[in-house]
Parts: structure tokens; sequence; C-alpha cells
């Protein structure tokens, strides 16, 4: 790695750290990415992309990965940094509590290698206040250093999964301190590989930015959700009806089998949680109807595939039902709280004869995840998750077309 380039550690190389340390590298940084999978490390270093479906992360990772970026397993090869951003999974436990256990360890180890002077930015979304509570603490009994010998601020990820590295370039990001200085300093830092950069007030509310987003999101489509259900009843086509109901001042997400994903169905728990502990539960009323009902989705596609059964000339045991995708979203491989992963296994608790395929999964991978694989055409009918649609193989072959959108 270049000496005279200015260098930063980033802390985390999953989805969303190693697009991250790409995009900062190939602004002419000298990264140092500390990530505790060592394999990973290694590929990284030797120029392989270890997550193929990222648009464009494969030719950055060639071009820089062990000269501009070079990975490691161990904190201490990062110990000639200066700026320290740290970017590591923060999941919820049973009862949709936040589980800080990753983000701890991450940020005590970090703390071991802390110099006076030294810049730490959090990118990790999490319940606002943190960074300045929790994250604080940490750090001043990890390094022993005291307030105003380090500074402190948080940047939340803004990123899409597949997207990410366009998303660094061209979406609006967010960046605020715990103070001003260190607000300042993580401005003029992150303005080296980020274009469109915005300087908030403080740390607290970069943090609760993020978390309105995925509130935002999880409400709207909840909404979506119930609309698309009145008007199936009603006798309406939803989409049409959506259709001419969007412009400018008006905005209908599309229905879906849920909310899935690392980001949308967790980030309301963190508000719930808070008005909870306070005792303010008329808050976050909407935020919780709103977890319910998308939740509650998959029981209301597993009735409408009940009746699309029923309507096969076979007994209903014998109906084979394929769901064409378990991910939570099309073209990721990921499956963290997958409302479509949630309905084929309803499916096949309720007795039916359901199997699954997904494009992104072999034979081996639907297995392992306690399904039966069978191929789409091979079923007596297909429910694609994705699209919301029916299909009838063998009704087709027989030239009556049974696919429609539901």
């Amino acid at each position: 790695m270049p000496e005279n380039k200015e260098k930063i550690a980033i802390v985390g190389l999953g989805n969303a750290g190693l697009p991250l340390a790409a995009v900062a590298a190939d602004s002419g940084l000298a990264v140092v990415g500390v990530d505790i999978n060592a394999e990973r490390c290694r590929l990284i270093n030797r120029g392989l992309n270890p997550i193929p479906e990222e648009a464009g992360l494969g030719e950055l990772i060639a071009q820089h990965g062990g000269k501009n970026l070079v990975a490691t397993p161990r904190f201490e090869d990062a110990k000639d940094c200066s700026t320290f951003i740290v970017i590591v999974p923060l999941f919820v436990d049973q009862s949709f509590n936040p589980d800080f256990t990753i983000m701890e360890s991450a940020v005590r180890s970090l703390g071991k290698i802390l110099k006076k002077g030294d810049l730490v930015v959090l990118e990790t979304t999490f319940p606002p206040g943190t960074t300045d509570g929790k994250v604080r603490a940490w750090l001043r009994e990890s390094s022993g250093l005291k307030d105003g010998e380090f500074f402190l601020a948080y940047s939340p990820e803004r990123i899409m999964t597949g997207y990410s590295i366009s998303r660094l370039r061209e979406f609006p990001k967010v960046i605020g301190g715990t103070d001003e200085e260190s607000g300042f300093r993580a401005y003029q830092v992150y303005k080296k590989f980020i274009a469109n950069l915005h300087l908030v007030s403080s740390a607290k509310v970069a943090e609760m930015i993020k978390v309105m987003e995925g509130c935002y999101r999880d409400v709207n489509i909840a909404l979506a959700n119930e609309l698309f259900k009145i008007c199936t009843d009603l006798g309406i086509d939803f989409f049409e009806a959506r259709d001419k109901a969007n412009h400018e001042f008006c905005h209908i997400h599309l229905p879906s089998t849920g909310v899935g994903g690392h980001c949308i169905p967790v980030y309301p728990w963190f508000l719930i949680k808070e008005m909870e502990k306070r005792e303010q539960f008329s808050f976050c009323q909407l935020l919780s109807a709103s977890r319910q009902v998308n939740d509650e989705m998959i029981e209301y596609w597993a009735e409408k595939i009940l009746r699309a059964c029923i309507k096969v000339d076979k007994p209903l045991a014998a109906v084979k039902i394929c769901i064409r995708g378990i991910t939570f979203r099309s073209g990721v491989k990921e499956f963290y709280h997958s409302r479509n992963l949630a309905l084929a296994k309803l499916l096949t608790e309720k007795g039916l004869d359901a199997y699954v395929f997904d494009p992104l999964l072999t034979k081996d991978d639907v297995e392992k995840k306690g399904f039966r694989y069978l191929e789409p055409e091979q079923a007596d009918l297909i429910f694609d998750p994705f699209h919301l649609t029916f299909e009838c193989p063998e009704r087709e072959a027989a030239g009556q077309v049974d696919r429609r959108q539901v």
C-alpha cells in the first residue's frame, strides 16, 4: 500500500462495508479493511470479489484489491490509520430488541488501537442515541482515552444491495458528529469519496434519518398491502388504480408477501421498543400496526394459494405447489427476515405438497434450507412471490393460459 496516501480503516467488509471500502480506494485513499473472515480477506487481496451479485464491485476489487485496498483479519494492522469507519451487523433478538454483541466486540477491539486525535465514524443502523451513548462508552473504556481526545461521528449507510456502488456515488448521504468538531472532521474525510454529502447537526439526527426512512417504507408497504386486499375483495384491479392514483403528491407502494431483509422490518422496532420503555405506547401505534400487517401477509397469500389449488383438477393433497423464490428480494441471495421463505415454510406446515425453486439457488441450497426442490414446469401450480403471479403449467401446455397477476 502506498505510504504517501491518506489511510483510513473500514471495519467490516460485508455487503455494505466492502462496497464502501472499494469506492474509497477508487477515490485515491489507502484503505485497510478489517474483517474477521480471513478467507474473505484473502480473496480481496487477490483481487477477487466475494460478493459477485454486487454490480460494479468486481471491477473495483480487481483494480484495488491488495493495493489501495488491503484486507486483514487483524485490528493491529490498521493502527497507523487516523480514521476508522465501523460498519458491522446489528441484529434483533426474538423479542425484537437490538443485539449489540457484534458491534460491541468490534468497537472494543478498535478501542485498543485508538490514538489521541483519531476519528471514528459509525455506519451501522441502530437506535438514535447509540453513537453518543453505548459506542462512546465502549471506546472510552477500551482505549483509555477521555472525551475530547478522540472524535466520533455517524453516517448511516444508504445503499441497496445489488446497487451499492451507484448508490454510494450518486445517492445523498448524511453525516453528523457527537460534537461540532467531530462532525466537521468527519465531513472533510467523507467528502473525499462521497460526492453527495450533507452535514447535519448531530450524530443523533443522522441516526434518526436512517430509521425514519425504514419506517416510511414499512408503513407505506403496509398501506399498499391493505389497499390491495380491499381492491381484490371489491373486484377492483389494484394495479390499474395504483397507476392512475400515483402522481407528484401520492406514491402508493407495491403490495407484497410482507417485508424482509436487514433493514425495513427491523428499524421500526428501534422506535417501538424505545417508546415502550418510556411508556409512550400511543406514539408508535402506526409503526406497530404496520409491522403486524406486513408480517401477516403470508397468511393472506397462503389462503390465496390454497384457493388456487382447489381449482386444479386433482385432489388437494396431490397438487404440487412450487414457490418460485425464497430470498427476501429478487436478485439478492439473502434470507434475513424473508417473508417468501416464511410463506414456503407455512405452506409446508399446513400439509400442502409445497416445493421451492429459486434461480439464485441450487437444488442443494434449497434442501439445506429445509425445503424440497422442484423445477417449475413439473408443478401443478406456481406462485411467484416477487410478481404476485400464479401459473398452471399443465393448462398452459394445453393452450389454456392461466398466468395471472392477482
